[in-house]
């Protein structure tokens, strides 16, 4: 059941009992019922995932957790302006502020979900107890994919004036990532700004419990980014998931959360 949290400034779902000890924030394009089969009880114990981590038999509780919609996806309207990562983070601290949830709280991310909790957890460690991580584009791998010649020339001549909005426009599109020709409005401008972002400083001043749960087939975003980030970390473990993609909360939601469940105690 789609429920409002910030005073209304976000919308998502709860499970178990409140207030919620956990709180999960999706990936890019994606909404809080990615996380449906990590936080609510599984029908009499029922395996979860498709590996040998993912499919654990998991306890038949539900997770005392709320998992919201990010601005600019799901039922979240977007953000005024383009925001980065860490102005994510600072509307969800509001959320924590308002006593809503357990603070310090168990922070399940999700890629871009997990930018916003890695700031998050650095500019109000208060509120965080630790942190899961999964398919988290933290770090930049190798010198990242440069335009074709074809869209440099395009774009030159628009920054000019020589060709219009339209045909730029036409040149996104066929050059463009496939969640940038999605994006639209101020969420392309929010895309384009946080795939520019890395989180090295942010890493380092992290002090609290930290689970990066990784598949070994992810090829958004390479198991190297977390065994990486797991030495800029105090405290970090890696969980590696054979055969798992990008897409940890729907193939093995079984490793996340285990790994919840640990940092629960």
């Amino acid at each position: 059941m789609l429920q409002t949290f910030a005073g209304g400034a976000l919308f998502g779902s709860a499970t178990g009992s409140r207030p919620a000890r956990v709180l999960a924030l999706h990936g890019w394009a994606r909404t809080h019922r990615d996380f449906d089969a990590v936080v609510r009880a599984p029908d009499g114990g029922t395996a979860l995932g498709g590996t040998a981590l993912g499919s654990a038999v998991l306890g038949g509780a539900a997770l005392d957790a709320v998992a919201v919609d990010l601005p600019g996806f799901g039922a979240t309207p977007p953000p005024p302006e383009p925001w980065g990562a860490a102005a994510y983070a600072a509307r969800v601290a509001a959320m924590l502020d308002e006593g809503e949830l357990a603070t310090p709280i168990v922070v399940l991310g999700h890629s871009f979900g997990g930018r916003v909790a890695v700031c998050l957890a650095a500019s109000r460690p208060e509120l965080v107890r630790s942190l899961v991580l999964t398919g988290v584009p933290l770090l930049r791998t190798g010198a990242g994919r440069r335009p074709s010649p074809g869209f440099r020339l395009v774009r030159g001549l628009h920054r000019v004036g020589l060709i219009g909005d339209d045909r730029m426009e036409r040149a996104r599109q066929q050059h463009g990532s496939a969640d940038y020709r999605a994006a639209e409005g101020i969420m392309r401008q929010v895309l384009v700004r946080s795939v520019g972002e890395t989180y090295e400083e942010q890493l380092a001043a992290i002090d609290c419990q930290v689970r990066l749960v990784w598949g070994d087939d992810d090829r958004d975003v390479p198991l190297a980014v977390a065994e990486r980030a797991a030495g800029l970390l105090a405290d970090a473990q890696v969980t590696v998931c054979p055969g798992a993609g990008h897409l940890t909360p729907l193939t093995v939601p079984g490793a996340l959360r285990a790994a919840v469940d640990e940092l629960l105690g």
